[in-house]
Formats: C-alpha cells, structure tokens, sequence
C-alpha cells in the first residue's frame, strides 16, 4: 500500500506568518506552501502547485479581512474546516541581543496598534512592515543589534531568531479565524456540529433580505455571521455572505434553504464543515 502523501498548503505569507501556524494546527504534518497574496494562494491551488488553501476571514478585533469575501465566491473552491488562531505577538530579536538593547521594531500595520502599551512602556518606537513573518526573515539576514520584530513564537523558531518577551498583545481574546479551503466539495457529516456557509444574491422586491431571513427565523437555525458586498460595480446588485449552525441535509436547514430559494437570485454553498471548538471558547 502507498503511504498517504503529506498535503500542501498555501497561504499568504512568509513562513512563520500566523496563517503559517493555522497550517500547522490544521495539518500538523502539511508542507506549507507561502504565497505573496491572497490570489496567489487560489492560483496555487488551481495550478496544482497546492492541494489546499488556508485563508483568514476575519479577527476579534479588527473583523473582517479585506477582499477575502469578494474572492471566495470566484474561487472554484469550498471550505472544508475552519481554524482559530489565537494572536500572542512575540518581541523578537537576533541570537544574543537583550531586551535592553532594543529601541525599534518592525511588524505589518495590523499587529503594531495590537502591542502598543508595551512597546510605549519600554521607549520602542514602530514601523510597518508588509509582513511580520518577512520582517522576521529580513532581520535574521542582517546584522542589526538594535531592532527586533513583532510576529509568531513560531516566526523566531524558524529564522532562528530569539523571544525576548511573549504574549505581549493588549488584548487577550485577539483571535483570527482561518477557512481550509479545497478544489472539492465534502458534504459529509464529519462532526457531531457542523456549519454550513453560503453567498447569496436577493431578487430587486421590497423587502426581499427581511423575508428571505424569515425562514431562518421559523425554523430556529443560528445564523452567526451575515455580511454584504457589492459586485458587479453595481449599488443594486448585493451579494451576502452567511455561515449558519447545521448541515443542510438538517431538515430545519433545508426548508430554511428553500424558502431563502424563494427569494434569490443565486444562492451557492461554499462549504459544509465542522464547528471548531475554538468558536465556543471566543463566545465563552
């Protein structure tokens, strides 16, 4: 028998980035694949250099990441589980600098905000950089004994570099949320709670979204995300973007999904999946 080939994962990034740790929690045995953009990451998988795709979707503090909800719909491609990656943001720095020494930091725009009361508190000042994980990679190539980076634990194993101080965020719940993304649909019931995430368009009546909710309603399905985008450069042509509690072959799901039918345009669902546990611990 041939042993089971270890699958590849694209993500955005550098390695080391947190969508490299989502790969790790997600397939511990995986080979990462880092990819410049999010575009990068589908095209690796369509051109076959990918088995599977890891993308974020949104964070507990800052919501939703951008241009992700326009680019699932075109992706050809369906979300088979979810991961929930908890942001502790790491000072790091070369092999033998003490935390004394450091007077500047680099780290991408979003995390910088995230550590600020601690780098105010030891007199660091900031710069932006495109990616933690790069910034990371880039310090570890010079010779700089005065700067450090703000990224993963797992950024400083890789590049060889040293925590000097960890879980340095202001807010303790930061969290991000990661979709596994594959070419195929599995609509197998692989968990005793499952999702089910899908894009819809409603039809141009008066009241269509109120009505089209109603059957979610009615039937007592958990929606817990709902949020729209425009396409088509178009202010009348609104797509929505729901992840509900439930598998569809759930009778209270299916009659919801058919009376939201009613109402619509287009409705796709992009993947049916188990609930991490990591969802309850946020809520919790």
């Amino acid at each position: 028998m041939t042993a089971k080939q270890p699958e590849r994962i694209a993500f955005q990034g550098a390695l080391g980035a947190y969508s490299h740790e989502a790969c790790l929690q997600a397939r511990p045995d995986g080979i990462p694949v880092p990819c410049t953009t999010f575009d990068d990451v589908l095209r690796a998988v369509r051109e076959g250099h990918a088995d599977l795709a890891m993308l974020p979707v949104e964070n507990t503090t800052y919501g939703r990441v951008a241009d992700i909800h326009r680019l699932l719909p075109q992706s050809g491609m369906h979300i088979i589980e979810e991961a929930f990656v908890r942001v502790r943001i790491a000072l790091i720095a070369r092999p033998g600098v003490t935390l004394d020494q450091v007077k500047h930091v680099r780290a991408h725009l979003v995390l910088l905000p995230q550590a600020r009361s601690y780098l105010d508190e030891h007199s660091i000042t900031s710069e932006a950089a495109a990616d933690s994980a790069g910034a990371a990679e880039e310090l570890a190539a010079g010779e700089a004994t005065t700067d450090g980076v703000l990224a993963s634990a797992v950024a400083a194993d890789i590049h060889g570099l040293e925590v000097l101080a960890d879980g340095i965020e202001d807010l303790a719940h930061n969290t991000t949320r990661f979709l596994l993304m594959a070419p195929d649909i599995d609509l197998s019931r692989r968990g005793r709670k499952m999702m089910t995430t899908f894009v819809f368009e409603v039809r141009n009546i008066p009241a269509a979204l109120y009505k089209a909710m109603g059957g979610f309603a009615t039937n007592g399905i958990n929606m817990t995300k709902l949020e729209s985008y425009m396409v088509g450069g178009s202010f009348t042509a609104t797509q929505f973007y729901a992840d509900i509690e439930g598998h569809p072959d759930d009778a209270p799901v299916r009659r919801a999904l058919e009376e939201l039918g009613y109402f619509t345009n287009m409705l796709e669902i992009l993947g049916v999946y188990p609930a991490h546990p990591g969802r309850w611990d946020i809520e919790n």
